[in-house]
């Protein structure tokens, strides 16, 4: 039951996060490294991602594609922890702070536990 939530939970955060990167891209524009090609492009399609991944989260017709969606959404927390790092320097540069360590020790703190997080409830990862 708590696993049925926390995949329908995680699902919706990924498909609310992915809506926002396909309708409004400009805050993810300015925390993307620089040496990211194409970041328009890179923006929209991980927010294509991430919707992709919500929905194979949440289907219940194959464990498979649910599996496969739980892998993807790992892989993609994976892959876009430069840019919370990049968002982390760029922000603790700024004169005032930015956000400050409140907000961004959590954030790279999160990042593994949202990787472990899609590999349990998409069932790759069979123990808690």
């Amino acid at each position: 039951m708590i696993k049925s939530g926390l995949r329908i939970l995680l699902a919706a955060f990924y498909a609310f996060a992915g809506y926002a990167h396909i309708v409004r891209p400009e805050p993810f524009l300015t925390i993307t490294p620089d040496w990211v090609p194409y970041p328009e492009a890179v923006i929209f399609w991980t927010g294509i991602a991430e919707v992709a991944g919500a929905i194979a989260l949440v289907q219940p017709f194959s464990m498979k594609l649910r599996q496969a969606g739980g892998v993807g959404l790992a892989l993609y927390a994976l892959c876009v922890w430069p840019a919370n790092i990049n968002h982390f320097a760029i922000d603790m540069a700024r004169e005032d702070g930015g956000l400050g360590l409140v907000y961004h020790v959590p954030r790279m703190i999160a990042q593994p536990l949202l990787i472990w997080l899609a590999l349990w409830v998409g069932g790759v990862i069979k123990k808690p």
